[in-house]
């Protein structure tokens, strides 16, 4: 599906379409940015690495999508809301989320801000306004709607910003969400990452329609299609879209055409179901190497700086796995914290006694 007609900046050899209006971000913005999208891949790599080694349990990558996510995620203020798919890692470095706790959360380890409780992957952290991910497919989607509706009650000028996969869009949890959001002009941002696979599912079985951009029509809410791994072109067209959300214009729907260059997850094998002749077109449009290339034909960066972030990043990541693996499980009896604001007699008398079988 590479013969899609979406707003488009940043080609794929790095130049940029002159028929297109600047970007709204300066060349420092562009070098935060890219290193955050190859740190992203290398991490992303990394734990998958230690998926495979049996170091951790379960693994979902972004790799081909980190344009589209941090260039999204960049495009708000850091009291806009995030409502999270599976697959944000990128938007999650922008909003804050250190390197430690991402890996204490993938561990599942005692320094877990959610105490080992869900599986790696699934972090959240409300004084960042970063919901916690959740796993079944489309229910974050009416909470965000939720979220909005109350900002919009409340009068406050915050926006929401939730991510979801084209198979989402295959769910109920979509259209009741959109439905919502149109009859209250809610200052929601949809973002779909269409990466052409809900697993094994093809973009061409989830919909008939031309797009899915197109879906926002029957519920009143404008749809744009962006080019998913040109960071600049998503950055402008979420920016947009959050500009019209707080003028009290109401919601927009943008679907970020993109690809997704590895598995599901760790528990997945693309090559069961799609052939990697259909993959290859799809590495020549990877959004790193387009930002790279951009940058340092720009005079803005070189391959020696290229070898030194790599290098640079390969030390942060080791440090924080080894500081994060080295950490024991939460202890036993944090199966009792935050289930009661007092706790009562029977399940502090079943504390007691699982310390006492743990000792």
């Amino acid at each position: 599906m590479l013969d899609f007609k979406a707003f488009n900046i940043l080609h794929p050899d790095g130049t940029v379409e002159k028929s297109q209006p600047s970007s709204l971000l300066d060349t420092e913005q562009l070098l935060s940015l890219y290193r955050l999208m190859l740190l992203n891949r290398r991490l992303d790599e990394r734990m998958i690495m230690l998926q495979r080694q049996g170091r951790i349990g379960f693994y979902v990558g972004s790799v081909g999508e980190e344009a589209a996510i941090i260039g999204s995620a960049y495009a708000l203020d850091e009291k806009d809301w995030i409502v999270p798919c599976y697959r944000e890692l990128g938007a999650a470095l922008v909003r804050g989320f250190s390197l430690f706790e991402l890996m204490c959360q993938f561990f599942g380890n005692s320094e877990d801000l959610i105490k080992g409780r869900q599986m790696p992957n699934h972090y959240g952290r409300r004084d960042l306004r970063y919901l916690s991910v959740s796993s079944p497919v489309g229910t974050q989607i009416p909470q965000a709607t939720g979220i909005s509706l109350a900002i919009k009650i409340r009068g406050g000028s915050e926006v929401v910003l939730v991510y979801f996969g084209d198979g989402a869009t295959s769910q109920g949890d979509f259209h009741v969400a959109m439905n919502f959001a149109g009859v209250y002009k809610t200052p929601t941002i949809f973002f779909c990452r269409n990466n052409q696979w809900a697993i094994s599912t093809p973009a061409s079985c989830q919909t008939a329609s031309e797009s899915l951009a197109a879906k926002g029509q029957a519920y009143g809410i404008p749809g744009v299609q962006v080019d998913g791994n040109d960071l600049i072109a998503v950055h402008a067209v979420t920016a947009e879209a959050v500009r019209k959300a707080r003028r009290g214009e109401g919601p927009t729907l943008i679907e970020a055409v993109t690809y997704r260059l590895g598995g599901h997850s760790t528990s997945d094998d693309p090559k069961a179901y799609r052939d990697e002749n259909q993959v290859e077109p799809w590495r020549r449009q990877d959004p790193l190497i387009r930002l790279r290339s951009h940058l340092i034909a720009g005079g803005h960066w070189t391959e020696s700086e290229d070898s030194a972030l790599e290098e640079e990043i390969r030390e942060q990541i080791q440090e924080n796995l080894k500081r994060a693996e080295s950490l024991p499980p939460p202890a036993v009896d944090t199966l009792f914290d935050d289930v009661y604001d007092r706790i009562p007699w029977h399940l502090a008398e079943q504390r007691e006694e699982l310390k006492k079988v743990d000792e």
